[in-house]
């Protein structure tokens, strides 16, 4: 499985697979500084809260390779602008926080050393970054896969597979590992509008896993949970607040709200690095806003009237509306104030 690679560590660049081209291209680009990289998360060249981590991670190093100094003042006053740069980039996802906070306290702790000292540890820690957050998708995939029987319809929104993390994915993870499983699922994929991540990104991954899949519209949801007996639904997340609510692409808390009415498990699959337990409830993540464009235009095309745009990325669906959520260390269970506290102590 996994037949490509979102993201890679060479000697003077990272590379990145552009998401915004796929399905009709695969094609890679080349970020050479620090500031490509910063404009390739933007820009949605990759997207998704653990690989936009992975990113800003090989960013700070890459940023920090090219450094070209001996003062270790001046070292470490151009690696902060390069970690703030990252930080602006996306409001939402916290693996992106997580990650750059991970790299400068790393770099801090190695101050007494020579800079291409600490620069050669900031490339190994973003290697190990990447590396971990394979081997955490596979053991959310080994955990959540419990939940998924034999012959289960499982329905998703946006994506949240390897294109969303260094490789293998978080929900998409819990669905390759059923599959690994011999369970024989098939997957309803939502469009997820405007930027049709589920079209897009999530069909094509399961298409090259030889994964079962049907594209349905976002409005659709509702009648395929009606008529098409789905037997559970299961998401990512770029946020999940200290009390459970979680958010995700636009579109989730409706799709939470459907489930509860048809009694449909309703899955949130997410490493522990997306959990804020400095955000103690889901109103108080900062909601991206992008461009109305993404909304008005399709490949540079008007298809919508000439009207004010409101493009909120993504929703907040509270953790009442959550039946589960699956990280590398465990399955969590309402309520989740208590037992996502109590996993994180651990």
């Amino acid at each position: 499985m996994n037949k490509f690679k979102t993201i890679e560590w060479k000697e003077d660049h990272v590379l990145m697979l552009d998401q915004r081209k796929l399905p009709t291209e695969e094609t890679y680009i080349e970020c050479k500084t620090s500031a490509h990289v910063a404009k390739a998360i933007k820009q949605m060249v990759i997207r998704g809260a653990p690989a936009i981590g992975v990113a800003a991670a090989m960013g700070i190093a890459l940023g920090a390779k090219k450094i070209k100094t001996k003062n270790k003042k001046i070292f470490f006053e151009k690696l902060e602008n390069i970690c703030n740069e990252l930080s602006k980039t996306r409001p939402t996802a916290v693996n992106l926080f997580w990650a750059v906070k991970r790299m400068n306290n790393l770099a801090q702790s190695l101050k007494d050393l020579e800079i291409e000292q600490i620069v050669s540890n900031l490339i190994s820690e973003a290697r190990l970054i990447y590396e971990q957050d394979i081997q955490i998708c596979k053991n959310i995939g080994k955990m959540g896969a419990n939940l998924i029987k034999k012959g289960n319809n499982v329905l998703t929104h946006c994506n949240a597979g390897a294109l969303a993390t260094a490789g293998y994915g978080t929900a998409l993870g819990v669905l390759r590992a059923a599959t690994e499983q011999g369970k024989n699922i098939h997957v309803y994929s939502t469009e997820t509008r405007p930027f049709f991540q589920g079209s897009r990104l999530t069909a094509w991954e399961l298409k090259k896993d030889n994964i079962p899949v049907t594209i349905i519209t976002d409005s659709m949801a509702g009648h395929v949970m009606s008529t098409k007996h789905i037997d559970a639904v299961i998401v990512g997340a770029d946020r999940i607040a200290a009390n459970g609510d979680v958010a995700n692409k636009i579109g989730t808390f409706s799709l939470s709200v459907l489930a509860k009415h048809h009694k449909i498990p309703f899955y949130v699959a997410a490493p522990l690095s997306t959990i804020d337990m400095n955000c103690p409830s889901g109103d108080k993540i900062p909601i991206e806003q992008r461009d109305p464009k993404e909304i008005s235009t399709i490949k540079g095309k008007r298809i919508a009237a000439d009207t004010d745009i409101y493009n909120p990325a993504f929703d907040i669906t509270p953790g009442r509306n959550i039946d589960s959520i699956i990280t590398e260390r465990g399955v969590l269970k309402p309520p989740y104030k208590t037992t996502i506290s109590k996993i994180m102590k651990n």
